[in-house]
């Protein structure tokens, strides 16, 4: 199997392996705690963490565990990586994170598809996908800038984790993911009419991240070539 096509497997894999961890465990919590929105929150945001950090482990060495768009976008604008690996990474991370999201369905006896009817709009909510996308994209690149990239796995698993909590929008901070939660009619869900607003905060937020890296952090680390996500 040739380096392109595992590290596309990886990335497909590892994609996939998110959503069915953020819209699992977010239909897990509505059954466990049906009367309690707060204890929910916190069974979706903590299994998140866990299962994020633990992909990400899997993954690195295999496609980088990107997972997600905006950080290979802006590993390839900081590394100057070739364009085609978005060409490759971006459809398997859109695809995985859609079959996450069926496949997390299909376990908890839900329909395998259901466009959500969540709505998730307001400035408030896109403010916080801007935040949590940049800040993201922030705790990535400052370790791998700095030859910390071995801490990336805890340090982005509890970032997601607490963004659950302190950005309004739970932080989706991902296109992938906020496309794939589309077909989840549950507690992760959202709206496909509050998806491309989502999405265009995320692209803003990963924006104003890559300026703070690009400042703060002008030079990446000798030998330290990947990113995560």
């Amino acid at each position: 199997m040739s380096r392109t096509v595992r590290a596309a497997t990886g990335e497909f894999l590892g994609s996939a392996g998110l959503a069915a961890v953020v819209v699992g465990s977010g239909i897990a919590a509505q059954r466990l705690s049906p009367n309690d929105v707060g204890l929910q929150l916190f069974e979706n945001a903590f299994a998140t963490a866990l299962g994020l950090a633990v992909l990400i482990v899997v993954f690195a060495t295999v496609s980088g565990a990107h997972f997600n768009p905006v950080v290979t976008l802006v590993d390839i604008a900081l590394h100057r990586r070739r364009w085609s690996t978005a060409a490759v990474y971006l459809p398997v991370q859109i695809l995985g994170c859609v079959a996450g999201a069926v496949l997390a369905n299909v376990m908890f006896a839900a329909p395998a598809v259901a466009w959500s009817t969540t709505d998730r709009s307001g400035w408030p909510l896109l403010l916080s996908e801007v935040i949590a996308t940049a800040g993201l994209i922030l705790v990535i690149f400052a370790l791998v800038r700095t030859g910390r990239s071995h801490l990336a796995a805890p340090a982005v698993g509890a970032y997601i984790g607490a963004a659950y909590f302190f950005t309004s929008s739970t932080s989706f901070a991902n296109p992938a993911i906020t496309i794939g939660r589309m077909f989840t009619d549950t507690f992760a869900g959202i709206a496909p009419t509050s998806a491309l607003p989502f999405i265009a905060a995320q692209l803003i937020g990963a924006a104003l991240g890559l300026a703070v890296v690009r400042t703060l952090f002008p030079v990446a680390a000798a030998g330290d070539v990947v990113a995560r996500g």
